[in-house]
């Protein structure tokens, strides 16, 4: 059974779960796959395997902490060291796919702002290739260190039942609008250099849909980020 299909198993087999044994064994699971370099497929057969032992132990009446312990952070880190890494081939078309999924949506956007924006003024529709790749890469960074700050913050949270919900979300607000700022910041600041092209609402809109189309293929294939 494939990695996506063991997914959508694990989804409906938790909800048979008591809501101790489905809180204890959640965050073993959300622990577990916030490990990118594990192997994916591996990482769900055995998340599969722990699901349907603990569902069985269970039935007679046994609780998460009596089959897995009372540490399930020291168990879920056993069960990692013990999963084969993913291969570094798919790294590559993962990145890619959150470059493209960013860039669709950067260039719609800026169709849709051009468009409704033209009916009141005019709309310079110049772009500076070599500006527009530094403001993109600033973003793209912004993007990577915001997810890297979330699944911390949600580690961080995991197997702690005095976590205050609350506090994160402000933590994650506060990050989201410092990186705002930063990117508005060099928005504005970055000098315009180098060639130039003009670059059209229609034509942002149409580079913006093909790359969703691109990657809805690469999803659908399995290629890339799920």
């Amino acid at each position: 059974m494939k990695a996506k299909q063991l997914i959508e198993e694990n989804n409906q087999k938790r909800e048979l779960l008591t809501p101790e044994n489905k809180q204890y064994y959640s965050d073993m699971l959300v622990y577990i796959r916030l490990n990118l370099s594990l192997s994916e497929q591996q990482s769900e057969e055995v998340l599969m395997e722990m699901l349907d032992h603990l569902l069985e132990g269970q039935k007679d009446g046994k609780s998460a902490r009596d089959i897995f312990g009372d540490d399930p952070k020291r168990f879920a880190d056993d069960i990692i060291q013990n999963l084969p890494k993913g291969k570094k081939r798919d790294v590559f078309p993962f990145l890619c796919g959150i470059v493209l999924h960013l860039m669709s949506w950067m260039f719609i956007i800026r169709g849709i702002a051009i468009l409704v924006t033209s009916h009141f003024r005019d709309v310079e529709t110049t772009v500076y290739p070599l500006t527009s790749l530094i403001i993109f890469v600033v973003i793209l960074a912004a993007v990577f260190f915001d997810v890297w700050f979330i699944f911390r913050i949600i580690q961080q949270s995991l197997f702690n039942e005095n976590a205050n919900k609350k506090k994160d979300m402000m933590k994650f607000i506060i990050m989201a609008l410092l990186s705002m700022g930063i990117i508005v910041g060099i928005s504005l600041f970055t000098p315009k250099f180098g060639p130039t092209f003009h670059f059209t609402w229609l034509a942002s809109l149409l580079t913006g849909g093909s790359l969703l189309v691109i990657v809805y293929i690469m999803r659908k294939s399995n290629v890339g980020f799920k």
